[in-house]
């Protein structure tokens, strides 16, 4: 959902990602170790243990957001180690973009508005609705039928615009029953693709394409390096290469959708579900798209 900030607002935020994304990169230094991944930490309350209170006490976040920090660059941790261990090429996480997870503590919603918690005190920007009821955030957010579980604030800096991806579940009756599943309550992670990222959950892990990209850049020098030399060798050789890159492409997207269904997992969600993919390119023409 887009926000409407002023731009009193706008210089709070900002500062607020700043300093957690400061907090999320000393969590992934602390945890990271580049001898061995037995020997990066991974343990959620063990780390937050011994990083909370000095991250706390040097930065002005709210508890709530630097918690969330820590949580996310451990994760992100665990899904570098979880890539060692099978020999693909890792580096410590770094968080750049700015995102921030807030939770029911240190976020607020109203009917036409959020009020969340930043450095500067709590701002309360407007939501930029469309103008057919019911909205999605009408069904799903202010409904008596969903509960609010967590969002991740994004900043867009293509379109200077801030924006806010909301996690609810669902709550039923205690006669009925989802059809889908067979469970009275649902918890939802969403999931955007391809934009800037392979893919981004609801829940803020971030599924970087630097890795794929370098790969695939590899493979598309190494055919160009064979239809150069254009003999019947470098043809069988260029067939050979096309599937060991459609093996690869086939792994790599394999490893991913397995760390969604981990994450899913993790945070409690039944549910796994994807953005709604149609004509994304002509919405997003400027956008840069990892192809998968």
């Amino acid at each position: 959902m887009k926000l409407a900030v002023s731009d009193e607002q706008r210089d709070a935020l900002h500062r607020t990602a700043d300093q957690y994304l400061d907090c999320a990169n000393r969590t992934a230094d602390y945890c990271w170790s580049s001898t061995s991944y037995t020997e990066c930490k991974t343990n959620k309350r063990q780390v937050r243990d011994a990083l909370y209170s000095e991250l706390r006490e040097e930065t002005d976040l709210q508890a709530q957001l630097v918690q969330a920090a820590i949580k996310r660059a451990v994760e992100a941790v665990k899904a570098c180690v979880e890539r060692w261990k099978k020999g693909q090429r890792v580096s410590c996480p770094t968080f750049t973009a700015e995102t921030l997870d807030y939770d029911t503590r240190s976020a607020t919603f109203y009917r036409n508005k959020v009020s969340l918690a930043t450095v500067e005190g709590r701002v309360e920007p407007s939501f930029v609705l469309p103008a057919d009821s019911p909205t999605p955030y009408e069904r799903y957010v202010l409904s008596e039928d969903h509960e609010f579980r967590e969002s991740t604030l994004r900043y867009d800096t293509a379109t200077d615009e801030f924006y806010l991806n909301i996690s609810t579940r669902r709550i039923d009756s205690d006669d009925e029953v989802s059809e889908d599943t067979g469970h009275p309550d649902q918890t939802v992670l969403g999931i955007d693709l391809g934009v800037n990222s392979l893919a981004v959950s609801s829940t803020g892990t971030f599924w970087q394409g630097d890795d794929y990209d370098h790969w695939c850049r590899e493979f598309e020098k190494r055919r160009g390096e064979m239809q150069q030399r254009g003999t019947q060798a470098a043809h069988n050789a260029l067939l050979r290469l096309g599937k060991r890159e459609e093996a690869w492409r086939k792994q790599y997207i394999h490893t991913v959708a397995n760390e969604i269904v981990s994450e899913a997992v993790e945070n409690g969600c039944d549910v796994i579900v994807f953005e709604d993919l149609t004509d994304i390119r002509k919405r997003l023409p400027q956008a840069k798209w990892h192809h998968i």
